[in-house]
């Protein structure tokens, strides 16, 4: 464990004490402060960290870490000046910036603490009855209609199975099933009715995370119904429960004019009772078509539709469902929810996510989808790698998601409190790669900022870095990489001076290493640094069994971003993926169920095999009979017909395995780097089999 020295105790000096003193990895020796009544004196009590007025007094002590949190460039200088050969020296600007982050987080903190207080106040206030359950079906969360409506405390509902509280209970069902039910009836133990919606929650990955239920007591409803046969009273009882409703509810007759508003519409679209009774029912519309003509036309009700209402465009979602009496429509009814406040906290949400996850590594293992046998190879594999030290390289082709793994074994290793950085190496130029990877010193080249500046093996100091496109560097450039696999070490361009590092190297390529090393565009000994845990993700087409699964992963994510509400695929359309190669593998696949859903009407809910575009040509059967190896021996010497024969043996396994080089080397029983051997011997390339 490192001894970490503070100089300075006042706002950095104090946030950077709050941050280590809970570190597993440093220890705070002492911090220092020429002002005995600075904050951060006072804290170090606290954690029972030793104090003191000057950083000289532990320069004969073993520090590891000199953090100078004071700003003054003068005492910096000193330090440099007086600190041990072998101490680091931390300046002022990462005190500062970590007092800013820490002030941003709590601010955050507090924010979302108020929210949900907020949502608590207003979540007990409605007159449905709520409950939440997670992943282990559990109750997190009752409101106090539910209370009410359950006949029982919240100290008795709370952390108790759902199913002990409502035995008849379906919450469970609708979170395997990841489907929503609406308005549904069902009686208690206590023997009340109610009607009750159900509604899975899933995370951004489209898992299911748990369920909830909102409810209405109808049992006074029922009860009334079946006893009052006065239509006057029923009529009466009827409108008074719409007028107490939360839920914004509009009635029409079976002509589709206005019958009934209740205040909650008023209050979400903005109209009066003047504005829309004896009205049409498309006067509270402002962008789409009437929900009450189409039920009215069809006499099947609708659900979620998203629309906007009122003079000010509402955001809203309607239900809407015939009025049906003996067999006669008599109207309809609608039921508007405003969206609009939800919608608004949602995309709070998805932007404080979207900043938490540019500073960390965004996917874990549960995100890859692995039911296919080769796929869950690797994924062990993966794991096995990520709870080690040793550097990994992901093998495979373009699109089948090697930047997910790395994320993912980041994440698992015990590195995942540190930062992760991706670094692309085909996409950066080569004249500013190595300034890029190792950073530069001031004046090194023109245009150097003031200082220099740190690279991206120092910024993934204590974390991972993420090399992909790795076979596309050049031989300079493998060379210096090698060191830093070496010697652990760096040297800025410009510098001379080695920086330590302590970087867990992540590595990826698409290209074929064993013949780049024979070709010379790549070096042996670095191969064999990085070789050291090999993980081969197969291609799509050698993990159809996948397929399902990904296909409706991807149909959830393009719903959020589209905007759509696609459900499922049918088999047909699955039929028809599975007979494609897909050479550009998951990418190509979402790029396929993507250009689908676009072209989906909007009422349509399962992708069809009419909906998938144009293919290219279907995956090859290896079991269809290929034509017999003929060599005219009688022409040929021995030597001469053996390697006639073993050129048409390659190119016949090479066609049979869609040119796929590590496949064909498995199925011949050989290595990879025998193969290329003899495909170079008998000049044997893709471009001259076709």
């Amino acid at each position: 464990m490192k001894n970490v020295l503070i100089v300075g105790a006042g706002k950095g000096g104090t946030a950077t004490l709050k941050i280590l003193a809970e570190s597993d990895v440093l220890n705070v020796s002492g911090i220092v402060d020429i002002n005995p009544d600075a904050p951060g004196l006072e804290l170090a009590k606290q954690y029972h960290v030793e104090t003191g007025t000057s950083f000289k007094d532990w320069l004969h002590r073993d520090i590891d870490i000199i953090i100078e949190a004071t700003g003054n460039e003068q005492v910096y200088q000193e330090i440099l000046t007086k600190k041990h050969q072998e101490t680091v020296v931390i300046p002022g600007a990462v005190a500062f910036i970590t007092s800013q982050l820490l002030d941003e987080k709590e601010e955050l903190l507090s924010e979302l603490k108020n929210q949900t207080k907020d949502r608590e106040f207003i979540l007990d206030a409605i007159h449905d009855g709520m409950i939440v359950i997670d992943e282990y079906f559990r109750i997190t969360f009752a409101n106090k209609s539910a209370e009410r409506i359950l006949g029982k405390k919240k100290v008795e509902i709370i952390d108790q199975p759902v199913e002990h509280i409502i035995p008849t209970t379906r919450l469970p069902h609708v979170f395997n099933v990841k489907r929503k039910e609406v308005n549904q009836k069902l009686i208690l133990n206590n023997g009340k009715k109610i009607i009750t919606t159900r509604i899975p929650i899933t995370d951004s990955a489209g898992d299911a995370v748990g369920a909830f239920a909102v409810f209405k007591d109808i049992t006074e409803v029922v009860n009334l119904a079946e006893e009052i046969t006065d239509l006057k009273e029923v009529k009466t009882m009827l409108e008074a429960i719409i007028h107490s409703s939360d839920e914004a509810i509009s009635v029409v007759d079976e002509k589709g004019n206005g019958l009934m508003i209740n205040p909650a519409y008023t209050r979400i679209t903005g109209l009066t009772e003047k504005d829309v009774i004896g009205k049409p029912a498309t006067a509270d519309i402002s962008e789409g078509e009437s929900m009450h003509l189409r039920v009215l036309k069809t006499r099947r009700a609708v659900r979620g539709v998203h629309m906007k209402v009122g003079p000010a465009n509402k955001d809203v979602i309607v239900n809407v469902a015939p009025v049906i009496v003996d067999g006669k429509l008599k109207g309809s009814v609608g039921v508007i929810h405003d969206v609009s406040e939800i919608q608004s906290l949602t995309s709070e949400l998805k932007r404080a996510r979207q900043i938490i996850r540019n500073l960390e590594a965004k996917y874990t293992f549960d995100d890859i989808i692995a039911e296919s046998t080769e796929m869950n190879i690797a994924l062990e594999q993966a794991k096995v790698g990520a709870k080690t030290p040793a550097t990994v390289l992901l093998r495979g082709e373009s699109g089948i998601g090697k930047e997910l793994f790395a994320h993912a074994i980041h994440n698992e290793s015990n590195r995942r409190h540190n930062k992760f950085i991706r670094v692309n190496c085909a996409a950066i130029a080569e004249s500013i790669l190595e300034s890029e990877l190792f950073g530069y010193e001031e004046g090194a080249f023109s245009g150097a900022k003031q200082g220099g500046k740190r690279g991206y093996f120092e910024e993934a100091n204590y974390g991972s870095i993420f090399l992909d496109e790795i076979g596309e560097l050049s031989l300079s450039m493998q060379a210096k990489l090698l060191r830093v696999l070496q010697e652990g070490e760096i040297v800025r361009v410009g510098g001379t001076k080695p920086v330590t590092i302590d970087t867990r190297i992540i590595a990826a390529t698409n290209v074929n290493l064993e013949k780049a090393i024979m070709k010379g565009e790549f070096r042996e000994d670095l191969y064999y640094r990085l070789n050291r845990l090999p993980i081969y993700i197969p291609p799509l087409r050698e993990r159809m069994d996948d397929l399902p699964a990904l296909v409706n992963h991807l149909i959830q994510k393009l719903n959020s971003d589209y905007g759509r509400h696609v459900k499922s695929i049918s088999n047909e359309a699955i039929g028809l993926l599975k007979a494609y190669h897909f050479p550009g593998n998951v990418r190509e696949l979402e790029n396929i169920i993507g250009r689908a859903m676009i072209y989906m009407s909007h009422n349509e809910d399962q992708i069809l095999s009419s909906h998938i575009p144009e293919l290219g040509e279907p995956a090859k059967n290896e079991s269809e009979p290929q034509e017999d190896i003929s060599v005219d021996w009688k022409k040929l010497s021995l030597q001469e017909a053996v390697d006639a024969y073993e050129k048409e043996v390659l190119l016949a396994a090479l066609e049979a395995n869609q040119f796929n080089k590590t496949e064909t080397a498995k199925r011949l029983g050989v290595s990879i780097r025998n193969l290329y051997y003899k495909l170079d011997k008998h000049k044997i390339d893709k471009s001259n089999m076709q």
